[in-house]
């Protein structure tokens, strides 16, 4: 089994909570088993907080499918875990990825045409809010013993660190939720940003001191450094979210974060000259990467078994011509790849090109592209190989050996949901956009990255805006995050800035203002009252 024991905790029949309000969703509800009998020993407590990380990681009772967090009516039992979620909201629609397959609802999102009753958007909503209330019992359940235990006590604040990051995915993709912290069996009134803003931001302040000390948590699990690191992220956004300029505070979290036990990985375990490959390989729980991972969702292809996460993250990369062994599994899904306009990101680095002048090699090793048989450009989003496919997420280890899962199915890979590259980037981001901070020490925890890559260094003259943004994506793409630093930059819904296909339109158009949020689902209005649709949904 794989590294820590809180994977196979949350498999072993330790599933257990009270009835949920959720955020007036409605997931099923097997696990009566009450608090009062597992709540009695600090294993227990162990216990019952591995399903609050695996409500992030996984997608119900027994995996990979069957005894579903949430009803299979409402949305396919694989396709509702939130990193999957998170790929199809925040990746397909952006210049990062489409995909080939016409599932209803699918389409609409990367054609910014989505309604509310769009099946991944309400799966996302339904997910986080099941994470709220996933969180919210076990603090209400715990709090006794944590009062006597300290161990208990560590666990209650990562509990609500848990709950911090999953309203801070509420704020950015709804925008305008309840904010629910305790059990409770009323209808709760709506909040708005602001409010939920300062919410996360006091709970992260106060976590900074109430969660393990840097690197003293076991892998998986997070510790102080994951309160600082996901306060840059929110003061990075500060702007969008709640119309205050907070990138000097972007800077002070990130100072705090560099200066603690996390480090970029610069261990090239596999030997092919460079180590950013290692951070997405089925080892990276120990290849080195593990010291770049801040908040990390762990998996293992023998005892966490989901169609969601790395392992769709692997297979559905895969299609045309790849050799799916290549990737440590035993076929391709036929369905992710990118657009032109992440290659053209690259284009300093391109060392080949094809007779039409496409490239199909590159310097900097962060330029993971499939070419072979793929067509540069997109006359079609159904066909797979219209566009380069992406070879970024891989189920072999470094020396080149297939997950644990002999069938082929389900990958090891672990996936980093906060990794310190980012934390390097807002901390430059936040210099260039005037918070303050050092110029040179953003240009050198930017080319540490570069350095990484083998891409050529940048001088303190390179440190604009744009470039930073640009970083960002040949950094970051596929990790989550496009779509809210195209909001952030006024790139989303504008005709500044296009690509292939954005809003439906093959050479990419202007979308309309309200798709920088997404919608709160219909059958949630209809339950509950208290609830006012987001504007011109």
């Amino acid at each position: 089994m794989k590294k820590i024991s809180i994977i196979s905790i949350c498999l072993s029949g330790l599933l257990f909570f009270s009835c949920h309000d959720d955020l007036t969703q409605n997931p099923t509800d097997p696990d009566l088993f009450t608090e009062v009998d597992v709540y009695k020993t600090t294993d227990d407590a162990l216990g019952a907080l591995a399903k609050v990380y695996g409500s992030l990681a996984l997608t119900g009772q027994q995996g990979p499918a069957g005894d579903a967090d949430i009803d299979i009516s409402i949305i396919d039992e694989g396709t509702s875990q939130f990193t999957r979620l998170l790929f199809t909201l925040n990746e397909l629609t952006t210049d990062n990825a489409v995909v080939a397959w016409g599932d209803p609802g699918l389409p609409n999102i990367h054609e910014m045409s989505w309604g509310v009753n769009n099946v991944y958007v309400k799966g996302m909503y339904f997910r986080l809010s099941q994470v709220v209330s996933f969180a919210n019992s076990f603090i209400e359940n715990a709090t006794a013993m944590g009062s006597s235990d300290s161990r208990v006590a560590e666990y209650i604040a990562e509990a609500r660190f848990i709950r911090a990051f999953a309203y801070s995915q509420l704020m950015d993709l709804f925008a305008n939720v309840p904010l629910v912290t305790q059990i409770s069996f009323g209808l709760p009134e709506q909040s708005n940003r602001e409010k939920i803003f300062g919410f996360i931001e006091q709970e992260l302040l106060e976590l900074e001191s109430l969660l393990p000390a840097s690197g003293s948590n076991e892998y998986g699990r997070v510790d102080q450094v994951a309160a600082s690191a996901l306060l840059t992220r929110i003061y990075l956004n500060a702007e969008v979210y709640i119309g205050q300029n907070r990138y000097a505070d972007v800077i002070s979290k990130a100072e705090t974060v560099l200066g603690s036990t996390y480090s970029i990985n610069t261990n090239d375990a596999n030997n092919n000259g460079t180590a950013y490959d290692e951070l997405f390989l089925a080892d990276n729980h120990m290849n080195g990467a593990q010291n770049e991972f801040i908040f990390t969702l762990v998996y293992d292809g023998l005892y966490s078994q989901t169609w969601a996460g790395n392992t769709f993250l692997v297979h559905a990369a895969v299609g045309g011509s790849m050799n799916p062994a290549d990737f440590g599994i035993n076929g391709g899904w036929w369905g992710t790849r990118t657009t032109k306009t992440l290659v053209e990101k690259f284009s300093s680095s391109v060392t080949a090109s094809d007779s039409n002048g496409h490239p199909t090699a590159w310097s900097d090793a962060r330029a993971m592209f499939y070419t072979d048989g793929q067509n540069y450009e997109i006359e079609k989003i159904g066909p797979f190989t219209d566009g380069y496919a992406v070879t970024k997420f891989k189920n072999i280890d470094s020396s080149g050996n297939a997950g644990s899962d002999a069938s082929g199915n389900f990958v090891d890979t672990d996936l980093p949901v906060i990794r310190l590259a980012e934390v390097h980037l807002n901390y430059a981001e936040a210099v260039a956009r005037g918070g303050g901070g050092s110029t040179a020490t953003a240009v050198s925890l930017v080319n540490a990255l570069r350095d990484r890559a083998n891409a050529t260094a940048i001088a303190a003259s390179d440190l604009t805006i744009d470039f930073v943004m640009d970083e960002r994506q040949r950094e970051l793409y596929w990790e989550g995050l496009r779509r809210v630093d195209l909001i952030r930059n006024n790139q989303f819904i504008g005709a500044n800035y296009l690509w292939p296909f954005k809003a439906g339109a093959a050479n990419g158009k202007a979308s309309e203002a309200h798709r920088k949020i997404f919608p709160i689902p219909e059958d949630i209005l209809l339950v509950n009252e208290n609830l006012t649709q987001n504007p011109d949904y």
